[in-house]
């Protein structure tokens, strides 16, 4: 996915409600707001990588449909960062008591709070660096697991709190550790293009 960072200082400073705003009068768009204030425009994703992104929201899914343990959210899904951010991971997770703490009103709209869980997908156009500084945004603001899954270069960046990120070449699964506990996915089918 292609991504264009606006820096609209020189004319503005966009407010989150002026994102929220932005974002509704342009529902086609998928948008997201830097802590800086910049506006990220991004492309829609090619058929490959969109197929790869839904796999891993399925997988997730059905993990949580057993586990009822949280609940879980695709890529069209604003989340308001603490840190001053507003970001969509490609799949994402926060557990039940999280989602009970939250107003009806709050879960209508951009949820105020990080991720517990995030995927990042990375399609061929975009870079392993824009990937690695989303994620250690989400690290930042409270994530407690997160996986960069870059294809082209056949890599995963891992993600945990108040730890260096753990780089695997090719694995074949991945763990959801304590976070997403019992979570496996198998990661194969991202280092086999066309499969």
């Amino acid at each position: 996915m292609t991504t264009f960072t606006l820096d609209l200082s020189p004319v503005t400073t966009l407010s989150r409600e002026q994102f929220r705003q932005l974002c509704a009068a342009n529902p086609e768009m998928k948008l997201e707001r830097n802590a800086k204030g910049e506006l990220i425009i991004m492309a829609p994703t090619g058929g490959e990588t969109g197929n790869w992104n839904s796999e891993c929201t399925i997988e997730v899914g059905l993990w949580n449909r057993t586990q009822q343990a949280g609940k879980v959210f695709d890529s069209s899904t604003g989340f308001t960062l603490p840190q001053g951010s507003d970001r969509s991971p490609d799949v994402s997770w926060i557990s039940q008591a999280r989602w009970d703490a939250l107003t009806p009103e709050q879960r209508k709209g951009f949820l105020p709070l990080c991720p517990d869980f995030a995927i990042e997908l990375l399609s061929p156009s975009d870079s392993w660096y824009q990937g690695t500084i989303k994620l250690a945004e989400y690290q930042a603001n409270g994530l407690r697991l997160g996986w960069l899954l870059d294809p082209k270069s056949k890599r995963v960046g891992i993600y945990r709190p108040n730890q260096p990120v753990e780089i695997l070449e090719a694995p074949d699964f991945l763990s959801g550790e304590d976070v997403l506990t019992g979570f496996t996915l198998d990661v194969r089918f991202l280092w086999h293009s066309g499969s």
